[in-house]
């Protein structure tokens, strides 16, 4: 009896050494596609990103003040207390993005693909939001209010009128 239920913790402790080092040893699915691009607190200023394939990015408390992001595939990025004064995002699709606590002043987001995104306490006085698509994303009332002020233009992507997008009466 004694030897058999030593056994048995064996088999269990073998097992759970084995659920361990599984766990240990796993990777997020797009860290192993190479498409995860990590810019923790870095100093991206006026670097040069267009048309890269920078999904599922981490630009968390990032400098990127100037920087040229157009037409970037940024779909699931995350940006938070991070500055895009002055940025080109033009044509870049940000689709399920998180957007938090940025500066966006005088930032170029012509033709951006918003749809889905979560952007919360952000600042976009000033960008050129000329075709960009804000389909369910979630803004908050008086960002939208604001940006209805100057919202205009047709998607060039997708379709959708950045007032239709916004909600705009």
């Amino acid at each position: 009896m004694i030897n058999g239920l030593r056994k048995s913790w064996v088999i269990v402790g073998a097992i759970a050494l084995a659920l361990v080092w599984v766990l240990l040893s796993a990777q997020p699915a797009f860290a192993e596609s190479g498409k995860f691009a990590g810019y923790t607190n870095a100093q991206l200023a006026n670097q040069d990103f267009s048309n890269q394939d920078l999904s599922g990015g981490n630009f968390v408390s990032s400098e990127m003040r100037g920087a040229n992001l157009s037409g970037a595939n940024l779909t699931n990025a995350m940006f938070t207390k991070g500055n895009l004064l002055g940025a080109n995002l033009s044509g870049a699709n940000l689709s399920w993005a998180l957007v938090d606590r940025v500066t966006l002043y005088k930032t170029d987001l012509t033709n951006v693909n918003f749809t889905g995104a979560t952007l919360s306490n952000s600042i976009f006085e000033e960008a050129n939001i000329t075709g960009a698509d804000f389909t369910d994303a979630i803004v908050d009332r008086y960002t939208v209010t604001q940006l209805c002020k100057r919202a205009e233009g047709v998607n060039s992507v997708t379709g959708i009128s950045t007032r239709d997008s916004l909600g705009c009466r």
